[in-house]
């Protein structure tokens, strides 16, 4: 169940930045290979992102998959807007729709 202590937590993360990765571990060390591949995928866009370590809080780890009405973890949102989890970052690198999405949605460099 999620509880509004957790949804607001979950809402400030989603809304107070403009690209935010939840997931097992953090960027520079994640816990597993689907949040590992979502971070090399951000890195490689060089897209600027927080990182949100579920395993570090049971209530964000459930509470996220509640939030998003989604069951998997990672979850990425861009500026608000839930974009997807692993296969689907994945598959929408690999067609370009992803760099689209964050140009589309003005996503700032990690390097400007």
């Amino acid at each position: 169940m999620l509880d509004q202590v957790t949804k607001d937590r979950i809402s400030q993360e989603v809304s107070g930045n403009d690209v935010v990765l939840f997931m097992k571990g953090s960027a520079v060390f994640p816990q597993c290979g689907f949040s590992a591949t979502v971070v090399q995928i951000l890195s490689h866009l060089d897209v600027k992102f927080k990182s949100v370590d579920v395993l570090s809080d049971p209530a964000i780890r459930e509470g996220i998959k509640e939030y998003s009405q989604w069951p998997t973890i990672p979850q990425l949102y861009v500026k608000g807007e839930f974009i997807g989890g692993c296969d689907i970052i994945r598959e929408m690198f690999e067609t370009g729709e992803l760099q689209e999405t964050f140009e589309a949605k003005q996503v700032a460099r990690a390097s400007a």
